[in-house]
């Protein structure tokens, strides 16, 4: 079983650690894979990113993988139309607006944190089905409960808990993932698992979490960079 941890922050977004060291902390964790969370700047940005991806990649023999997190609903729109050009596209949830177009995106591969500063989860059903019709994993993020503390802690427990509900109903996919901003905050994949287990989740549904469902976004990566891709539903036969 491979297991992979898709939300991770360098220097080059908000992050701390370098991408070496981020990414020789997640093999010795046990970890065959990883993506880099960036904020979108350029396409000059793109291509730097993956030129010193491709050079870690190399020294550490790690798959790494480029990712763009959405902020706001034009970061969304543009990085849906570049979505060609880089591996994972993350929307950035919390903002009810953005939830809604993330789930109604299928370029869209996981909606963080939904519930981001939030009293409620920040989902509904109709909210769900959108996110299972347009194949988008919503994520478990951990270090939103590690940095927060008391009420605030207990609420996000809470909210993330309906969510798993929500989604286990509808059987959309779940994703965990570390969020972490160095590398000292990654957590083997046996970690992320119990921690997922915490909403209801027997212990095979937590690994798919940080095993067969990021496999699947990765396998839908590769197939959108193919030549016969176009756009979603859209594929030269």
């Amino acid at each position: 079983m491979n297991f992979f941890d898709l939300h991770i922050h360098s220097v080059f977004s908000e992050g701390e650690s370098s991408l070496e060291q981020l990414a020789q902390r997640a093999k010795d964790l046990g970890f065959a894979g990883i993506c880099f969370a960036e904020y979108y700047k350029n396409d000059e940005q793109i291509k730097k990113s993956y030129a010193e991806i491709e050079k870690v990649k190399q020294r550490i023999g790690l798959e790494i993988l480029l990712g763009f997190e959405a902020r706001n609903l034009k970061e969304l729109a543009t990085l849906a139309d570049k979505r060609k050009k880089f591996d994972v596209l993350l929307a950035r949830g919390g903002d009810l607006r953005l939830n809604r177009e993330a789930c109604e995106t299928p370029e869209v591969d996981i909606l963080t944190h939904p519930n981001y500063e939030r009293i409620d989860s920040g989902l509904n059903q109709v909210l769900m089905k959108l996110a299972v019709k347009n194949n988008v994993a919503i994520e478990i993020n951990l270090r939103e409960v590690l940095i927060a503390s008391k009420k605030t802690r207990s609420r996000i427990l809470e909210n993330i808990r309906a969510n798993v509900t929500l989604a286990k109903k509808y059987r959309a996919q779940i994703i965990t993932c570390s969020g972490s901003l160095t590398h000292w905050e990654l957590r083997d994949p046996l970690c992320l698992s119990s921690f997922a287990t915490l909403f209801g989740m027997q212990l095979d549904e937590a690994k798919a979490t940080v095993s067969g469902v990021p496999e699947s976004i990765l396998q839908q990566s590769k197939k959108r960079k193919s030549e016969k891709w176009i756009r979603p539903g859209v594929e030269i036969v």
